[in-house]
């Protein structure tokens, strides 16, 4: 068995984070259910986002990478239904665009949570840069104890950064920003959206 150290924990937390801040669907999600819907919706889809990547973790550390390699129509298959979910998205943000947001109760906060799961279960890139960053940064032959470190470390990394975006992007001021470009906003978003969705289907 080999020791953690915190540099290596250092080191996975600042890869974690540079890989949190480049515009992905993750990202966009977050940033569009914060200010369409409000703090709670944001917090709930950064919590289905971060209880998966952390699966995803999980899963690196048991060596599902490798299983990829050994079953690559099992990547294909994963990479399909993730790029169908994406432009999914991309639909409902285009067709909702126009519309005014709902008052009161907001059905959206039922969903925000699964749709953090389904974006980010339906990614399969996740668990291979996960994997890449393990062996690059920690040693084999880690501890369960460390291994679990890990594994709550990121849990942590990434639920702290999401809820700070909701915070931040579900103020008054941002969401009357937000309101006064919704139509042209969702649109946008929508298209960054199924520009990852298309990426995802057509590259190799």
């Amino acid at each position: 068995m080999t020791d953690l150290t915190l540099a290596q924990l250092i080191a996975f937390n600042l890869t974690l984070l540079a890989a949190m801040a480049s515009p992905g669907p993750a990202f966009l999600l977050v940033l569009r259910n914060s200010m369409a819907d409000g703090r709670r919706a944001g917090i709930l889809t950064g919590l289905g986002l971060s209880v998966i990547a952390t699966v995803w973790t999980s899963a690196a550390l048991l060596g599902l990478a490798a299983l990829f390699d050994l079953l690559p129509w099992l990547y294909g298959a994963m990479k399909l239904g993730g790029a169908i979910y994406l432009l999914y998205l991309a639909w409902s943000m285009w067709r909702g665009a126009s519309q005014p947001l709902e008052t009161g109760t907001n059905p959206s906060h039922k969903r925000a949570f699964r749709s953090g799961v389904i974006v980010n279960i339906s990614n399969p890139k996740s668990v291979l840069f996960a994997g890449a960053v393990i062996v690059v940064i920690f040693p084999s032959g880690l501890s369960l104890s460390d291994s679990a470190l890990i594994i709550t470390n990121h849990f942590i990394v990434e639920i702290t950064v999401y809820s700070a975006m909701a915070f931040g992007l579900s103020t008054p001021r941002a969401r009357a920003a937000y309101l006064r470009v919704k139509t042209w906003a969702d649109r946008i978003a929508s298209g960054v959206m199924a520009a990852l969705g298309l990426r995802l289907l057509l590259e190799r």
